[in-house]
């Protein structure tokens, strides 16, 4: 057994026809879990047809390499509509849900939703009678639901997107539909666009943290001192791990030290230097620079 199996890294891979095949080119440069998103709409995209296919790429990859480490696997599914506006949303929860064990996966992720343009708190009951539903469905099927912490350039008093964006709503949402298989999909990366310290937070949340993120960010402090963060001017770049501000070795020592398993996801497309041509470059850079935050090369003890 490697003693890394608590704590995975991988890759985030957008649902396509050629979702296996990328799969497959990634596998060698040692990616250990994959998490397929499927943009805002799951619709009618053949499920079944791309479980298999992935899982015979994995076992293609597990016969070429049979004494690799740590075999893959599809830590998430993930959609990210606006469940509490959209009918078709909470379709695509649930065909996500029932689909997961076709890719021996046990956790679908994405908004939480939100009523557009008004406060957080005016979408709690609605996310309750949207939720419950959805909760008991995942309970009978061995399925956790993980919300992103991404704001969606919304606050708390208005937005579109997503409520669960910070801790007051996350106890909110988990009063309201209390049900075991609620958690988060949780990233440093939209922590710190809202200037949270994510070492704390994740110490606090840990234990209902499901699914993690591998996004980064880089603050601009002199464009913030001069400008502010409504003065039209950027200030914060959303960045591939090992290219920001966050220390993962801490992260991930936190983690470690909260007993959590589970996997961390690079979420790529969004760096402004490793993106385009640089894309796979940058991703592979922030496997390699993740793999030595967990503590590099696992070694058997031998003390």
């Amino acid at each position: 057994m490697n003693g890394h199996d608590d704590i995975r890294l991988g890759t985030l891979i957008p649902a396509h026809d050629r979702t296996a095949e990328i799969v497959r080119q990634l596998l060698p440069h040692g990616f250990e879990s994959f998490q397929i998103a499927f943009g805002t709409r799951v619709g009618d995209f053949p499920l079944p047809a791309l479980a298999e296919t992935v899982r015979e790429v994995f076992a293609a990859h597990h016969t070429a390499q049979p004494g690799a480490d740590l075999p893959p696997v599809v830590s998430a599914l993930g959609v990210y509509g606006n469940p509490l506006t959209s009918p078709e949303t909470v379709a695509d929860w649930e065909r996500l849900i029932d689909a997961a064990a076709d890719f021996n996966c046990s956790i679908v992720s994405g908004f939480a939703g939100r009523i557009p343009g008004r406060p957080v708190p005016e979408s709690y009951q609605k996310f309750g009678e949207v939720f419950r539903p959805l909760a008991k469905r995942a309970e009978d099927r061995g399925v956790r639901l993980a919300f992103e912490n991404c704001e969606k350039r919304g606050t708390w008093e208005q937005g579109d997107w997503n409520i669960a964006h910070a801790p007051q709503a996350w106890e909110a949402m988990f009063n309201e539909v209390q049900s075991p298989v609620l958690g988060l999909e949780w990233e440093p990366c939209h922590q710190l666009v809202s200037f949270v310290d994510p070492l704390p937070q994740l110490r606090a949340w840990a234990h209902r943290i499901w699914h993690i993120h591998g996004k980064d960010a880089t603050v601009l402090w002199d464009v913030v001192k001069t400008h502010g963060i409504r003065g039209g001017v950027p200030y914060v770049h959303h960045r591939t791990p090992g290219f920001g501000d966050t220390n993962w070795t801490d992260l991930i020592s936190t983690l470690r030290m909260c007993g959590w398993r589970g996997s961390i996801d690079i979420e790529g497309f969004h760096d402004p230097v490793y993106r385009d041509r640089l894309e796979t470059t940058g991703q592979v850079a922030a496997l390699d620079y993740l793999k030595r935050c967990r503590g590099g090369r696992f070694i058997p003890n031998i003390f």
